[in-house]
């Protein structure tokens, strides 16, 4: 079972994430630029953790034989904070650099004027870029926050194809499911969905545009559901290339449409090698 992770933190996750992730088939990872947990205060700090997303983090991903990309973006949770307004002025530089196959996360968390405001400009921008964008939909009021998350991309201009709406479930997967949008669900603890949930989903409304992923982060979260929803969904009759498909070719395809989607791999490497990033390597001290 070959495995992209197409909505996953791995930030907020640990070495021993990465080698079970791998044992578990995960060759590589979209991380989308979302909100660590608590308010940034500065525009500075964007650019640190932008930062991190394109350097080391694939580094250290490609030390456990996976690939990493990321989306870069104004995350809903922080769009209405003034303080970072000019976040959204700092993204062009970052939408232009290798291994950034998305805007995002953008859309809307409490659907305010300001976020209004960030989610247009951020679907511009994946315009001009020719990159496709994954949209948030709000953890509260989610069938309105859908409604309104199509709305702002029909207006928008940008082709339907080139969008993900992410974390639906069985209530806002039929508002989706027509619009030509990619259908993005998350197998998350207790909050979102879960294997038999998203297997039922699947036998509604077929493999078309569906896009599966763990959203692992700092929370309760486990980096292998994409894994357990593989394996649910050969439990329910699905077959081998079903899988395949869900987990590996509708990820492949829709990030694919960013033009850098290098998917060349590594053997896994030896942690005890010296490798290094900017003078650091994965290894804290030195070995026993």
């Amino acid at each position: 079972m070959r495995i992209m992770d197409p909505h996953i933190h791995m930030s907020s996750r640990t070495t021993t994430d990465y080698e079970a992730m791998y044992a578990a088939g995960v060759r590589a990872v979209v991380e989308p630029a979302f909100w660590l947990g608590q308010p940034r205060t500065s525009v500075e700090s964007f650019i640190d953790y932008f930062d991190a997303l394109v350097g080391w983090e694939p580094f250290r991903a490609s030390q456990f034989g996976i690939r990493h990309f990321c989306t870069i973006g104004l995350n809903p949770k922080e769009a209405g904070d003034p303080r970072l307004a000019g976040v959204l002025d700092i993204l062009p530089r970052y939408l232009e650099k290798d291994g950034v196959v998305a805007v995002g996360e953008l859309g809307y968390d409490s659907m305010t004027p300001q976020e209004d405001h960030a989610f247009a400009a951020q679907l511009a921008l994946a315009l001009a870029h020719e990159l496709p964008a994954l949209v948030h939909t709000p953890h509260r009021d989610k069938v309105a926050g859908t409604r309104r998350t199509l709305d702002v991309v029909s207006e928008s201009g940008i082709a339907p194809g080139m969008v993900v709406v992410d974390h639906l479930n069985e209530v806002t997967v039929h508002e989706v499911v027509d619009s030509g949008c990619w259908m993005g669900f998350s197998i998350y603890p207790d909050t979102k969905m879960d294997p038999a949930r998203m297997v039922a989903v699947l036998k509604d409304v077929g493999l078309d545009r569906v896009l599966v992923n763990s959203a692992a982060d700092w929370g309760r979260s486990d980096p292998l559901t994409t894994r357990r929803t593989g394996e649910a969904m050969l439990a329910a009759g699905f077959d081998d290339d079903d899988v395949d498909r869900i987990l590996w070719r509708n990820p492949v395809e829709f990030f694919g449409q960013s033009g850098r989607l290098d998917l060349d791999t590594t053997e896994t490497a030896d942690a005890a090698v010296p490798a290094e990033f900017a003078g650091n390597s994965i290894m804290r001290g030195a070995r026993a």
